[in-house]
């Protein structure tokens, strides 16, 4: 008889799901989706391929394997299917029967290899999901079957990580939370107590060096922030919740949901609430472009969220958006409580996330404005700690040099974006879907944010060793304003004897369709510097009232620091005291800058792609404002406006109510500009600079007559 206990379902819990099969519910429809996936897979052959390379066909496969089967255990202990029990054992056999026998690897990554995958990441991921889906048809075998695939399979992956792989194993980082995970859920399946010791505690039994504890102490804000940007936390989201539930149900004194002031819920809310209004998540540091709340380990926050800390109506609303939910109590029990609430849109507001292990690091900071029609608006400004840290692991690598980088979004779609990293995914072919080398010489650098740049030189050097000794401060967060709402941060030492400081206001004001952006970039120094206020868009150039000098020939901008992957592809002079408009069509709405530049300066129009010889680089275009000299102050409106729809031939609003910008006083002070509309109207906007302005004296806007 084998000695089994429930971990992620038990078998009250299985039949509560059964009665959903047929019912008309989210659930219901996700567990009908869920076998039509699994009946469609497992009328193939079974294949179980041998080593191949980083995102190959043998790759593929394997991660189908390891999917499919926990999908089909878990669905054997809700259905009853004996098909899906035959189809898990089946593979499971298949791998045990060689995986000790298995060398490491033969294609290799910078990271050590497994023996199935290219590094042990993958090979800790087959490993989570294989053991819960094992575990699911455990009551199934006899005692032979369960020390063929234990002993052969899961002991032995267990041993490579804790001998073979032992620095890996403790590593606090996205890799660490799943290798502690699989380690932990298979010492609760398979009944090896040390097992779980070593994964929740570390290797030294510290809780510091290594082990789960350490991982929720060291890798989070207090405000639930991930260290190395949210495109990293939804990955590491879903092991993390997978263990924390085997831990509440195996292990109920340890009281995990309630460590750390609840940091797993605050994590699950902070990615939740960081994301855009479409539910793309911000490319702040390494990430990609395309990820969002959908996300598996997303859906599985979303469900535990709701099942273990009450009923709260944004993770229903949530729910909704992401039109699926986790197979399990916790999303039974929300799919439940979703039929009674329709659905609808929640944003989570205006709000600050502090960065760093004790929420002294920085900020991302974070405005949202509704309309009349519930359209939202979205304005993001990062001013955190580096997402490489060095100090605390090498694995810890993936930051940008991007600090005060603006990010705006708003009629569905990011208008001021984000590169996101350079990295096709598992396109083999393209540098064996591994990050480009172009991630470090462009995505990485400061030019390929929104943000200033110093004397063409990326931030703190482009060295992650003196990026991590920085972060920026909070200057004011304001949400109450009756013009609108507002924030300001500064940076000091980013550059040396250069101190940096944007204050960003969305205001919503009648006289204009869209909330207005005014951003004010104030830069002070004792020497001489270049200074390149930096935007990148999307869309297609629509005017300019500069006289633009387009470049007969495409030559890069610079040589080093990201520069050299942009085409000077034209240029205008701005002259002192005047500002600058530039107009683009993007999706179908129209964007207009207009900016201030008390000194004159320069526009330049670039697009990445130079310096490329492989073409890994999206070819996107970007502005630069150029001035020189020592304190300096880039005064810009941004307005989204009109409507474009090319079916229709419909083209309304294409020029923008704002006119000019000028910057009538700058000082360390205050900082006054003024905008000019094309009705005549005059709106004044005064942003105070001085160290800790009092509540209420933050900014003031008001028009002129």
């Amino acid at each position: 008889m084998i000695d089994w206990q429930p971990l992620l379902i038990s078998p009250d819990e299985a039949q509560q799901l059964r009665a959903q099969l047929d019912a008309d519910s989210l659930m219901g429809r996700v567990l009908r989706e869920q076998i039509a996936a699994l009946e469609s897979y497992i009328v193939q052959p079974v294949e179980i391929p041998g080593q191949g390379e980083a995102g190959g066909t043998e790759h593929a496969r394997h991660k189908q394997n390891y999917f499919y089967i926990n999908l089909a255990g878990r669905l054997f202990m809700i259905c009853g299917q004996q098909a899906y029990r035959d189809f898990a054992l089946t593979l499971l056999n298949g791998y045990a029967s060689i995986y000790p026998w298995l060398g490491s690897n033969v294609s290799k990554d910078s990271n050590a290899p497994g023996r199935l995958f290219h590094q042990t990441l993958n090979e800790n991921m087959f490993m989570l999901y294989a053991v819960e889906g094992y575990h699911c048809i455990m009551p199934t075998l006899t005692a032979a079957e369960c020390g063929h695939i234990e002993n052969q399979l899961f002991r032995v992956m267990a041993d490579d990580a804790l001998t073979r792989h032992a620095q890996d194993f403790d590593i606090v980082h996205n890799h660490g939370v799943w290798s502690v995970a699989a380690m932990a859920v298979c010492g609760y399946v398979i009944g090896d107590h040390k097992l779980v010791e070593k994964a929740l505690y570390g290797l030294k039994g510290d809780s510091e060096s290594g082990g789960f504890f350490a991982q929720l102490s060291q890798l989070f804000s207090p405000d639930g922030y991930y260290i190395e940007g949210p495109y990293y936390q939804r990955f590491a989201l879903r092991p993390m919740l997978l263990l924390a539930e085997a831990i509440h149900r195996r292990q109920p004194e340890l009281q995990i949901y309630q460590f750390r002031g609840q940091i797993i819920r605050k994590t699950c809310e902070a990615l939740m609430q960081c994301a855009f209004p479409d539910g793309t998540l911000p490319a702040l540091n390494d990430a990609s472009k395309s990820m969002n709340i959908h996300d598996d380990g997303a859906v599985v926050a979303v469900s535990v969220c709701f099942h273990r800390y009450g009923y709260l109506p944004q993770w229903i609303a949530t729910a909704w958006q992401q039109s699926t939910l986790w197979v399990s109590a916790a999303g039974l029990a929300l799919s439940v409580a979703m039929q009674y609430e329709p659905a609808q849109q929640y944003h989570w507001g205006s709000l600050t996330l502090s960065d760093g292990q004790e929420g002294q690091q920085g900020e991302l900071a974070i405005l949202r404005h509704e309309d009349a029609g519930g359209e939202l608006s979205m304005a993001l400004m990062w001013y955190g700690q580096h997402g490489s840290i060095p100090r605390l692991h090498s694995a810890l690598n993936h930051g940008h040099f991007d600090g005060l980088h603006l990010s705006l979004f708003n009629h569905g779609r990011e208008s001021l974006r984000d590169y996101g990293f350079g990295r096709w995914v598992n396109v083999e072919p393209k540098f064996g879907g591994r990050y480009i080398p172009e991630n470090n010489t462009y995505c990485k650098q400061t030019v390929a944010h929104n943000t200033v740049v110093v004397d063409a030189q990326s931030q703190n050097q482009g060295q992650s060793s003196e990026a991590e000794k920085r972060w920026g401060e909070r200057h004011f967060f304001v949400v109450d304003h009756p013009a609108g709402q507002g924030m300001s941060a500064r940076l000091d030492g980013y550059y040396h004897g250069v101190m940096m400081q944007r204050s960003v206001l969305m205001l919503d004001l009648p006289e204009l369709e869209q909330p207005l952006l005014v951003d004010v970039f104030r830069v002070v120094s004792e020497l001489t510097h270049q200074y390149d206020y930096c935007l990148h868009h999307l869309g297609q150039f629509v005017r300019s009232d500069a006289e633009l000098r387009v470049a007969d020939t495409l030559r890069p901008l610079g040589t080093n620091y990201g520069y050299q992957h942009l085409w000077d592809c034209a240029r205008a002079d701005v002259p002192v005291g005047q500002s600058v408009l530039f107009s683009w069509l993007d999706g179908q709405r129209y964007i207009t800058l207009v900016s201030a530049m008390p000194s004159g300066g320069e526009l330049i129009v670039a697009r990445s792609g130079a310096s490329d010889p492989h073409f890994n680089l999206r070819n996107e275009p970007a502005l630069l404002l150029r001035q020189h000299g020592a304190d300096v102050l880039f005064a810009s409106v941004i307005e989204s406006h009109g409507y474009f729809d090319e079916a229709t031939e419909t083209s309304l609003g294409a020029r923008g109510k704002v006119a000019r910008v000028s910057v009538l006083s700058h000082s360390a002070g205050q900082s006054e500009i003024q905008i000019d509309c094309t009705d005549e109207r005059i709106l004044r906007v005064v942003i105070n600079n001085h160290d800790t302005p009092e509540a209420g004296t933050e900014f003031s806007v008001a028009w002129q007559s």
